[in-house]
């Protein structure tokens, strides 16, 4: 019994060693995505803003006081200040919700509105007014007034990021795939993104960036002149798929386990991606009217030979 017992140890500890371990990574990875969706969850609805819809909140009093008081300019001042001082929290709200969109959605079928430096202006603007006409300084007080309040909300809030989102260019056809397609594209490329960054190899993480660098430029040249995709279609599903793919696999496997002989695949497979990435947007970059699809089968090849599929 004994021995009997031991040997059934021998088999199913391992086992169970490698089950708890699993379910450990698998616990990880849920605490690190529900930490991402609380982050994107604030930044949707930032605590900070709230402030812009209490700072009129005197304004109130006043209205009613020069209402009162017969005074009908301060009234009229303070009342559209009021009403500068709401659209400016609205404007800003909206900014960060743009934010948190362009994060994710870098692909657009139009450029985006600057919501959040637009309601640092219009703070301004109601400062101004307020100064000027509600409590009667001079011009030149109440502009100087108007431009602290803007520095101030630069200073609280900042302004939006310069990165514009990608216009995609029209065309006569559907522009929904295309748009759809580049989108995800892009979520393909943060996941590389994200996969490299745990891999701890300065030579591999120098090579990723490259390909990234490619992968973005590609996809910048479609959303240029959509009539690229449905020649770079296969080449995007394939190359990318296949990248994405082997990048978090590697990563996986590196984080738990260091192996010389699957870091060298690894190496040739970055190797080939990083070739066949940047012939393809030379390609696009001299419009050449050849079919973009390479041959697709070279990668999944490589792949399989590598032991990395």
């Amino acid at each position: 019994m004994a021995t009997e017992g031991t040997k059934l140890f021998g088999q199913w500890f391992p086992r169970g060693v490698t089950g708890l371990e699993k379910m450990a990574r698998q616990k990880a990875q849920a605490i690190q995505s529900y930490r991402q969706r609380r982050q994107q969850a604030a930044a949707l609805a930032p605590r900070k803003s709230r402030l812009l819809w209490l700072l009129p909140l005197p304004l109130i009093p006043a209205m009613l006081i020069a209402l009162a008081g017969g005074q009908f300019a301060a009234f009229v001042g303070n009342a559209c200040s009021y009403g500068l001082f709401l659209t400016a929290a609205m404007l800003t709200r909206h900014g960060f919700r743009q934010e948190v969109n362009q994060r994710q959605q870098r692909f657009q079928k139009s450029i985006r509105w600057p919501f959040k430096t637009m309601g640092g202006l219009t703070v301004a603007l109601a400062t101004t007014l307020t100064a000027w006409a509600g409590a009667g300084h001079d011009l030149p007080i109440a502009i100087g007034f108007g431009a602290g309040a803007f520095a101030a909300f630069v200073l609280l809030y900042g302004v939006d990021a310069r990165q514009l989102p990608v216009k995609v260019k029209e065309y006569a056809g559907n522009m929904q795939p295309v748009t759809e397609a580049l989108q995800q594209a892009e979520q393909q490329i943060f996941s590389i993104e994200q996969a490299g960054s745990r891999i701890n190899q300065q030579e591999l993480n120098e090579r990723l960036t490259r390909i990234i660098a490619l992968a973005r430029d590609i996809l910048t040249e479609i959303a240029r002149d959509p009539r690229d995709f449905r020649r770079a279609r296969k080449f995007l599903n394939t190359y990318l798929n296949g990248a994405e793919r082997v990048v978090n696999g590697y990563a996986e496997t590196h984080t738990h386990l260091r192996n010389q002989t699957l870091e060298d695949n690894f190496r040739r497979v970055l190797v080939t991606i990083e070739e066949v990435f940047g012939q393809q947007y030379q390609r696009l970059l001299e419009n050449d009217l050849r079919d973009l699809d390479v041959d697709i089968e070279v990668l999944e090849n490589q792949l399989k030979s590598e032991g990395l599929h």
